[in-house]
Formats: structure tokens, sequence, C-alpha cells
């Protein structure tokens, strides 16, 4: 018994249409099925959406991707230019601070924020030893408080001037200076240029 038999092949079996295309190669024959309606209205909607695509980016003026990420760059510039640690801290007559309470509130900052990157006594981990003589972004007080602030986003530093005051970042900044030379365990490989 033929299976096509109370269902020739040649009908759809939902509408009863003919569907068969009038191509045949090799006895076989070619049919043309129906897509299903919901296929057909997404390939509408996706259309529609090209469309509409095309005129809010191409005749509207849209921004595309390129100025999209240029103006949130502008944006996190102007925010960044603006935040409160910069704007406060004073570089042209900075200098390390020695009084015994400021140490010790850098520390806090240091052991608070720091130690991930540089441990406990400054030896360095991911980030540099801070207790040699050689030190990647200069050294004094104006370099140490410059890379606080702007951070070294490349090597993974992010600028702290948004979570530290100005008087932290300074406090900070004079601590990690008193590390130079204590000669820790196990100290990271020296980097940068030599200081004096």
């Amino acid at each position: 018994m033929d299976v096509h038999e109370n269902h020739p092949i040649e009908k759809d079996e939902l509408t009863g249409d003919t569907i068969i295309s009038g191509h045949e190669y090799d006895n076989i024959k070619e049919l043309d099925n129906k897509l299903p309606k919901w296929w057909i209205w997404m390939f509408y909607i996706t259309i529609l959406f090209a469309f509409a695509y095309v005129i809010n980016y191409h005749f509207l003026k849209a921004p595309l991707q390129e100025q999209e990420y240029k103006n949130e760059m502008a944006a996190a510039a102007e925010l960044y230019k603006n935040a409160p640690g910069a704007a406060a801290l004073d570089t042209t007559n900075l200098i390390a601070l020695t009084d015994e309470p400021s140490l010790s509130a850098g520390k806090e900052v240091f052991t608070k924020n720091c130690v991930v990157c540089h441990l406990a006594q400054g030896q360095g981990l991911v980030g540099p030893n801070l207790t040699d003589d050689y030190w990647i972004h200069g050294c004094g007080i104006k370099k140490v408080v410059s890379t606080i602030v702007v951070g070294v986003p490349e090597k993974g530093m992010i600028s702290w001037k948004a979570q530290l005051s100005p008087d932290q970042i300074k406090q900070v900044a004079s601590y990690i200076l008193t590390l130079k030379g204590t000669n820790p365990p196990n100290p990271k490989a020296p980097q940068g240029d030599l200081c004096n």
C-alpha cells in the first residue's frame, strides 16, 4: 500500500492546494511547500527593521557606534576632569608629609586600597615594587600623587581621585615614599628608572 495513497504528495495536507512545482529530475519531483505564517511575519519584521535602521542611522544621522563610543569617552573625560579629588589638589608646592598622624592615615589608606596589588610591605605583586630604587612613573611626591590621581589604566590601576579626598591622596603618597629602601622579603624585580 502506498504511503501517499490517502494524502497524495502533490497536495498540501492542511489546505489541499497543489504544491508540486513542475520541476522533476531523475524521477524526483520538486515541491513548493508553504512557509509557516510566523516565519513569514518574522521575515517581514526584519525587513521593516532594516528600513528603520537605515533611515535612523543614515538619513536622520543618529550617531553610529564609533561616534557613540567617542561621545561616551568625552563624557567620561569631562567627569574625570571634574572629579572632587583633582580639583582640590594643588600640586604646585606639594611636599611629602612627615608627621606621624598623616603617615598613619596614609598607611590605613594603603592597607585598604593598595595592598591587593602592591602587597602589605609594598614589595609588589601585580603592581610594581615600591621599596626599591627603580620607579616606573617617576619618584618624588608630585609623581606619586600624579600616579594616584591619574591611575595607570593600561596596567589595571584605576584613578583614585574620585574615591580619595585630596588629604588622603597626599597622605598615602607620603606613606608610599616611606617604603623606599625598606627591603621587605620576596620583593618584585626592579622596574622603571633609577630614582635618587
